[in-house]
């Protein structure tokens, strides 16, 4: 089995690209496989390691579907609901709190807030 090409940092050649790369040029790796590896040194760790595909053999991203917009705007909208108090918060649910902010701090007033 071969290894892959190993690049330093901001050394990889003309024709590679990381995954958000190809998604800004409107691209996705379209099933190929890992092309060459891209290192960054760090001081004390272990480098951070990137994976680089081939432009060339790249696919145009798929269009977003009616149902599957749909599917993503009902997914956003059931992270906007507390599980406490079942209302729209108005903002998506830290997952740090798990609840909305009046029912993870609740004032003298309850979890409807003291304003």
């Amino acid at each position: 089995m071969a290894t892959l090409p190993v690049f330093r940092w901001r050394l990889a050649p003309d024709g590679y690209a990381t995954r958000r790369q190809l998604r800004a040029r409107g691209l996705r790796p379209g099933g190929q496989g890992v092309a060459a590896t891209l290192e960054r040194p760090r001081r004390r760790r272990g480098p951070l390691v990137a994976h680089l595909y081939r432009v060339d053999l790249a696919k145009p991203v798929r269009p977003m579907t009616p149902g599957r917009w749909a599917a993503l705007a009902k997914a956003n909208a059931a992270r906007r609901v507390c599980p406490q108090c079942r209302r729209d918060a108005g903002y998506v649910i830290p997952t740090s709190l798990g609840t909305c902010v009046p029912c993870a701090y609740p004032g003298p007033g309850g979890p409807e807030g003291s304003t």
